[in-house]
């Protein structure tokens, strides 16, 4: 309860002004599952206006939902008023939201029973959907009628299996039913807001349960480059996940096994960084397949993609990764980027006497290749010397 605590002097001074006050969602639920707890969130009988009364520091991000950020002791706490909402035109948000008093009423909104639970500063549970029987029997089942939550918000259904990777519980039959009737929905969510799940769900600790079971439901139908990859997702399932530590590791181990480019990531609209990275994991992740660690395949994958690729190169070996002595060769190489080498262009034409041209940065890269390859130390007059001779 210490993480409680504090958010807990917010819910009392709620209560003393004469509202209803309780933690609520996944911070209640990790609490009772014994996980580490993630943000605390509050919900109350009281009006956003009345919030901000109350809490002279504070940050008024979502009026419209009721949701204003108390800051207390420096710490950023969600308080949310009561609500109810209506009207889910786009399969995702509400296209009304009406502040209620009642705990149950809010609590009657949320997707999933083990997310519909409310704690009093005290430690109290209050359950009226039987989420803590949920938690129980490790089975995730939707509040109310699963159709219903799911044609009001799509994305529960990714949350939901996401879920289960993150918890290793099983999806409740009518709520597994209800996925697989609706799944096509997912068209109408936005790409972005998928990805985040996905990504979520590759990372969990039980990624393959949570990948059968998107093709069970056929939501794999709606996720772009694996419409047709129903035989390589259900392989994955066969591999340890639990060695892949990263987003940048998941892609690169799921596209290997789909067969897939890192192109296909463009239409998740991941950032061209994260594309960027995942090419170049999956470029050296073939070459490791041809060929040990060389010198130069160490320095320029550097550090990260070393680390990265060996740990996927012994995950599909169905290997424990040992990573220790191929991050010790990479420690000892003599340079791990061109701004170490002790020479510049600048030297170059100092040293030789011509014009400045292309010759420079082939000549540098020469340089790198010898001092990686042992040729000549990374000392600015032994180099002085080597491109002497060389140039004679």
């Amino acid at each position: 309860m210490k993480q409680f605590e504090e958010a807990g002097t917010i819910i009392r001074k709620l209560k003393e002004a004469g509202y209803e006050a309780y933690f609520v969602g996944g911070s209640v639920r990790d609490y009772m599952l014994g996980r580490p707890i993630g943000d605390i969130d509050i919900a109350t009988s009281a009006l956003p206006e009345e919030v901000m009364q109350l809490f002279p520091k504070h940050i008024p991000v979502g009026l419209q939902h009721g949701t204003v950020i108390v800051l207390y002791n420096d710490m950023p706490y969600e308080v949310t008023t009561y609500r109810t909402e209506s009207g889910y035109e786009d399969f995702r948000r509400p296209n009304e939201v009406t502040f209620v008093r009642s705990l149950q009423e809010d609590l009657q909104r949320r997707d999933f029973t083990m997310n519909a639970i409310a704690m009093t500063e005290d430690g109290t549970i209050v359950d009226p959907f039987h989420g803590k029987q949920a938690l129980d029997n490790k089975i995730i089942k939707t509040v109310g009628e699963p159709s219903e939550r799911f044609q009001e918000d799509a994305l529960r259904m990714m949350r939901g299996v996401r879920f289960v990777s993150a918890l290793g519980f099983t999806l409740e039959q009518e709520t597994k039913q209800a996925i697989l009737q609706h799944a096509p929905l997912l068209l109408h969510i936005s790409i972005e807001r998928i990805a985040v799940e996905f990504e979520k769900l590759l990372l969990g600790a039980y990624p393959e349960r949570a990948l059968s079971i998107l093709v069970e439901t056929h939501l794999h139908l709606y996720l772009p480059g694996f419409e047709k990859k129903e035989a390589e997702l259900l392989q994955a399932t066969s591999y340890a996940w639990k060695y892949i530590q990263n987003d940048i590791a998941a892609w690169t181990l799921l596209l290997h096994l789909a067969g897939l480019d890192a192109g296909i990531l463009k239409n998740w609209k991941l950032s061209n960084k994260k594309l960027k990275a995942v090419t170049k994991a999956l470029a050296f992740l073939q070459q490791r397949f041809i060929k040990n660690w060389s010198a130069e395949m160490l320095y320029e994958a550097g550090k990260e993609t070393v680390a990265l690729v060996e740990t996927i190169y012994a995950v599909l070996h169905r290997h424990e990764p040992v990573i220790k002595g191929v991050i010790a060769t990479y420690n000892g190489l003599p340079i791990h980027n061109r701004q170490q080498l002790q020479v510049s262009g600048r030297d170059l034409l100092e040293w030789t006497d011509q014009p400045g041209g292309p010759w420079t940065a082939q000549l540098l890269n020469e340089i790198e290749h010898a001092v990686l390859q042992g040729d000549v130390s990374n000392v600015r007059e032994h180099i002085k010397e080597w491109v002497k001779c060389k140039l004679q």
